[in-house]
């Protein structure tokens, strides 16, 4: 009886080992980059600074928190080019791109920050312009960090770049775009360690097996 106590006690300390990693997902605070193609939303295959979309084109930014482009959050509101760019006639030597810029939510800003209201602009390029640069005519200033990642459209936000975001994911929805780090970093590479509920969990679990072996022995001798 004693032996069945002890193994029922290791498997809940085990359930609650794993249980714990689970919600310690780490995640990333990020600008990505989409494109428009038909009535949906594409994580962008290329960064803003070497994409260069044609005349008409629609194209969007949405900063949020998400583990990786599987679960990044998509850009709210109105993406149709002719509304998007509606006052903005065409030139000759000149093409038209309909950007999208959410600025995301409340739960996934900065400390001490607040997201502006998400908007839509056209910008008017040259034919050959990349997309940052369409983006730079219409939504400065801009920041990007020492790798060209880009870190804050608008002056938002006004500090940090794609640094991770230790916790549950504050909110989930379809893929997300290019500007952002995909890869996971490591607990040596970002300076940290096992948590401590998943340090105390392995504890538990190594005391109730030491717990369970003594039982069995007991249970053989008497």
């Amino acid at each position: 009886m004693r032996f069945r106590r002890a193994a029922a006690l290791l498997l809940a300390a085990l359930f609650l080992l794993l249980n714990t990693g689970q919600a310690q997902a780490t995640g990333y605070r990020y600008w990505s980059f989409w494109d428009r193609d038909g009535d949906r939303w594409t994580y962008a295959t290329q960064g803003p600074a070497t994409a260069r979309p044609s005349d008409g084109d629609v194209q969007g930014f949405r900063f949020s928190v998400s583990e990786d482009s599987q679960d990044s959050a998509q850009p709210r509101g109105t993406a149709d080019f002719d509304v998007i760019c509606a006052r903005t006639p065409a030139r000759d030597g000149e093409k038209r791109v309909a950007l999208v810029i959410d600025f995301g939510t409340a739960a996934d800003a900065p400390a001490g920050e607040t997201p502006p209201q998400r908007r839509a602009a056209c910008a008017r390029v040259d034919p050959d312009a990349t997309t940052a640069e369409a983006l730079a005519a219409v939504a400065k200033p801009l920041r990007y960090d020492t790798n060209a990642l880009l870190c804050a459209i608008s002056g938002y936000p006004r500090k940090g770049c794609g640094e991770q975001v230790s916790g549950e994911k504050r909110e989930s929805a379809a893929p997300e775009g290019s500007a952002a780090p995909e890869e996971e970093t490591s607990a040596e590479e970002d300076g940290g360690g096992p948590s401590v509920g998943l340090v105390a969990g392995a504890a538990a679990v190594a005391v109730l097996a030491a717990a369970a072996v003594w039982q069995s022995r007991r249970r053989r001798h008497d």
